[in-house]
Formats: C-alpha cells, structure tokens, sequence
C-alpha cells in the first residue's frame, strides 16, 4: 500500500496572501511543512498540489529546487486537484494535510496512519469533527495540527457523487458531515497524547498573528533540536503561556458555519 500525504498550497490565500512562502527560521513555511511530514515513517511520498495559476509559479519553482513532487490543478475545485495528484503519484492511502500548518507531527501521523488500517475505518481524523455539526465529536488536538486519512479510492467515489462547491472546495466534507453513511474514526489526544489535549490552542496560519506565533515557536525550539514534536510545543506554551496571546484573538472558520450562509 503506497501511502502519499498530499499538501494543498497556494499563493492567493485571503487573510494572508503569500503565507505558503513566508519565511520561518530560514525557509518558506511550506518547506517545513514537507520537511515536517518527510519525518512520518508511514508516509512514502510527499506532493504539493498547487493550482495552474501563474501566480503559483513561485511554488512550482520552490518545489523543483528543494526536490519535492508537485501537481498543478484547479484553484477552486482543490477535491479534483488532491484526486488527479494521488493518481498521478499512486496512492492507495491519502494523508491529507493543508499549507497552513507548519507544526503538523510526523509521529501523530503515524499513529493516524495505524489507527486507520487497524480500526475498518473509511476516514480518520483529529481535528475535522471542528467542520462538521453532524460528526458529533470534539476535537481534541490544537487547531493547527490536522491530519486527514482515507483511500484515493473512496475519494475517486465521492468526486462522482458531489459537485457542491463546499465539497469541491474542503475535499473530504461530503466524508466528515455524513456519519451515518461512513465510517468516522477520530483519533483523539489521550494516552500518550493526553498532553497534547489542547483543541484551543490555534497553531494554524491564517493571519499575520499566526504567522508571528509560529516563527516565535520555531524561534525557540528549531535551533537546538530541529525535530522538535507537537509535545515540546505544549511544554512550551506551560513554560511561556503569554504567548498564546499572539494569535489569541483569531477566529478559526467551520465548514458547517459556511454551509448556512
């Protein structure tokens, strides 16, 4: 089973317009997202997939440097983007991850990745339940951490069965906000994980905010131990909780909130 974790990346974000590549500790936050989920053991290729647009150019260029696989498709329908990229690349499991998070774990990654072949579920996550008002589950991870699981098979059906924008838009909302005809698995932050059973903390970056919580974060950490984990985060904010009030006014967006406007 060939286990690809996609990035989903662009240029033209809305609160923060070129975030992909704003720098963190010496390099574009998106290659510490790749450098990040090339550390999960599970996971046998990394793909950004990016849009066609020329203003994405820069992306492509970033990738073809730092040898990272890379597939171009539409800006607005990102669910056939995912799709046609995991098929260019065949992939049976799809971890699904998003340009915005440069702290995501490679560990909790793994975990996901054996929670989901040894649970009979068609999706995994931990922190997707935030979007969905039917998936009655809380997230228990930091915002900022999410990790996706589910097969290119299962995503190949649900491109045939939605061509609502939402869907198209957030990738695997037809999966998450329908529970009864699923099977959900939410892999929450207990046992090991308990310490990391933060879902208020926001480590995602949408704003400038978050941007500048983030570099304070790698700031302290990146420099003595590179391989710095989730947990280490945690210990961080324990030691120096003043600065979670960086970024402690921002709102975090649901899919479910879209869907009743």
């Amino acid at each position: 089973m060939k286990v690809v974790a996609t990035i989903e990346a662009r240029m033209t974000s809305s609160r923060l317009p070129g975030k992909i590549l704003k720098d963190i500790q010496g390099a574009s936050m998106l290659a510490r997202i790749v450098e990040r989920a090339r550390r999960s053991k599970r996971v046998d290729e990394v793909v950004i997939a990016t849009t066609t647009n020329a203003s994405d150019d820069p992306v492509v260029d970033l990738a073809r440097s730092e040898g990272i696989s890379i597939f171009r498709g539409s800006e607005e329908d990102v669910l056939d983007r995912v799709l046609q990229a995991v098929r260019a690349h065949d992939a049976d499991l799809i971890v699904e991850l998003t340009g915005d998070s440069p702290l995501v774990e490679p560990f909790l990654i793994d975990e996901m990745v054996a929670f989901y072949e040894g649970g009979e579920f068609d999706y995994v996550a931990n922190t997707a339940m935030r979007h969905s008002a039917p998936w009655k589950k809380e997230p228990t991870f930091p915002i900022g951490t999410s990790v996706e699981i589910f097969g290119a098979d299962l995503l190949s059906d649900v491109a045939e069965w939605t061509q609502d924008p939402i869907d198209r838009e957030h990738v695997s909302s037809y999966i998450f906000e329908r529970p009864g005809q699923f099977r959900l698995g939410a892999f929450e932050a207990e046992g090991e994980w308990c310490s990391c059973r933060r879902p208020e903390i926001r480590l995602t970056v949408d704003t400038q905010e978050d941007l500048d919580l983030v570099r304070e974060v790698y700031g302290r950490l990146y420099p003595q131990n590179p391989g710095f984990t989730l947990r280490d985060v945690v210990e961080l904010f324990e030691k120096e909780p003043e600065l979670l009030a960086i970024n402690g006014q921002v709102v975090q967006q649901r899919v479910f909130e879209q869907r009743q406007k």
